[in-house]
């Protein structure tokens, strides 16, 4: 039986949010839920897994709330469990910008939904930028965008200051992996004065889930955070692993370089490695091996 993995998120006014943790993961544990879920004034993040009855439990309960009536959330499924346990989280932010002062339930940019989005980003007009972190877009992106080559969501900020110009950059298209990152992304920039904000509903998940491959603009797979690492067209599961070491998303092509070893290495961390980490990730290693013998 597959797994089914649910994604959503949703910026809302939670003053009472520490008072929901413990209800909310009490619930999860008691329908055998996986994966994380994070908690903030401004709103709720998560990825979540486990059997149909259980997810549509979990969103049940939470829609129970009046201010997640309309949650919406996207699925895929696993052939085995993306997460080992089930976490809810406190944090300053669902989505980390560092910025206190952008609000999506403020002002947010134009949602576009996956049936139009081919048609904005062949607008010779429009600047399309990937708000996903280097490592992300390193995989696959859409045909045509600009790589922010940020390390960091806290680092895209800087990104539009030095990159991107309200008086020249008049239509602007964002995307990102679930589109939480977009909601800050496009407040950001309309607070900076950029007029015309447009952002991938859904993110890129639901485009390569609702069109078809022949009709995508999309190239490659995408990077999502959990034991998956990369999904394809219809979301179908994607041809890379992760870095043990460093968490990087490793290819076959990878595998081939002399710097890649197995649960220790690849060739993002090799150089970097220090010698103390390489003799822990070598004895993870071997008790991974010890454990499969």
């Amino acid at each position: 039986m597959s797994v089914v993995v649910a994604t959503f998120y949703k910026f809302v006014k939670l003053p009472d949010f520490a008072e929901k943790q413990q209800p909310l993961l009490s619930y999860c544990q008691a329908q055998d839920i996986k994966g994380t879920i994070l908690l903030a004034q401004e709103g709720i993040n998560a990825t979540i897994a486990g059997s149909r009855e259980g997810i549509d439990s979990v969103l049940a309960f939470l829609r129970s709330d009046s201010r997640f009536a309309d949650l919406e959330h996207k699925e895929s499924t696993a052939d085995l469990p993306p997460f080992e346990r089930i976490k809810v989280r406190l944090k300053k932010e669902i989505v980390t910008i560092g910025m206190s002062d952008i609000d999506p339930n403020e002002q947010v940019g134009i949602y576009v939904n996956s049936k139009d989005w081919n048609t904005i980003i062949a607008d010779p007009e429009v600047t399309i930028v990937d708000t996903r972190n280097n490592y992300e877009v390193s995989i696959g992106t859409f045909q045509g965008a600009q790589n922010p080559n940020t390390d960091s969501f806290r680092q895209f900020p800087d990104y539009v200051r030095k990159h991107l110009d309200p008086s020249k950059h008049k239509k602007v298209a964002l995307f990102c992996t679930g589109g939480i990152r977009c909601e800050k992304a496009s407040s950001f920039m309309l607070s900076q004065g950029f007029q015309e904000v447009y952002h991938l509903k859904g993110g890129i998940l639901k485009y390569l889930e609702e069109v078809p491959a022949e009709e995508s603009l999309w190239d490659g797979e995408c990077f999502v955070f959990d034991e998956r690492v990369a999904v394809a067209h219809g979301l179908e599961p994607g041809s890379y692993e992760m870095c043990a070491s460093c968490g990087y998303p490793i290819s076959e092509a990878d595998k081939t370089s002399l710097k890649y070893e197995e649960g220790v290495c690849c060739p993002h961390c090799f150089d970097s490695l220090t010698e103390e980490k390489r003799k822990r990730q070598e004895e993870k290693q071997r008790q991974a091996k010890k454990g499969l013998s």
